[in-house]
């Protein structure tokens, strides 16, 4: 909760915790920090530099959250939840044919450019205590659809844990070269084709 002192702007201005409060909630808070974590990575998060981005003084921080511990706690937890319901989503969108599924994931993977990112700066944190758990029921979800996806496919059980572990690792090693390292440079054309090949080569053609 807010002391009964009004925080005070960076240009000098009174601002009274309620109306900091009423700009911006908790939820904006979370994806602004989910933001700042795209582009500068879990260490580069800081409550100063966050509130200046969002264009307000730290009052409307402390009205939603006690340190950064928790806004990064409530952050990743918002990317967990957002991440779970997109691909359920987009994957029941996709009907019932297991090729048909599998190819939605891909695409829909492809085209998440922030998410992508979010995800390479978490990868490049998982020493972090609060990053280490959430990143490691991320990847067990996401290779358990593909298994099941996979298994659905006509592959055998074992041969889809593979496939699916395959797969998986072909997605991070990528986020590792095209976000982190930026390498390689694909044009929009490149890379469409790029993801068509992928799915023509991990996803097993019926019969």
């Amino acid at each position: 909760m807010p002391s009964s002192a009004s925080p005070t702007a960076d240009t000098g201005d009174a601002v009274h915790p309620d109306r900091a409060h009423a700009r911006l909630s908790a939820t904006d808070w979370e994806h602004g920090a989910l933001a700042m974590i795209a582009e500068e990575g879990v260490a580069g998060l800081a409550i100063e530099a966050l509130a200046r981005r969002l264009g307000v003084t730290k009052g409307s921080f402390y009205w939603h959250f006690k340190n950064r511990e928790a806004l990064l706690d409530a952050a990743l937890d918002r990317w967990e939840a957002d991440d779970t319901r997109a691909l359920e989503s987009h994957i029941g969108a996709a009907g019932d044919d297991p090729r048909a599924r599998l190819g939605a994931l891909f695409r829909w993977v492809s085209s998440e450019i922030q998410s992508h990112r979010i995800y390479a700066a978490l990868l490049q944190a998982l020493d972090h205590p609060q990053v280490k758990p959430m990143m490691a029921r991320v990847s067990r979800r996401r290779m358990d659809l593909l298994e099941v996806a996979f298994r659905r496919a006509g592959l055998a059980s074992e041969h889809a844990s593979h496939r699916a572990r395959l797969t998986y690792a072909a997605y991070v090693g990528f986020l590792q070269l095209n976000v982190a390292l930026e390498l390689p440079h694909l044009s929009h054309e490149q890379y469409d084709a790029y993801v068509e090949h992928v799915i023509e080569t991990l996803v097993p053609h019926p019969g």
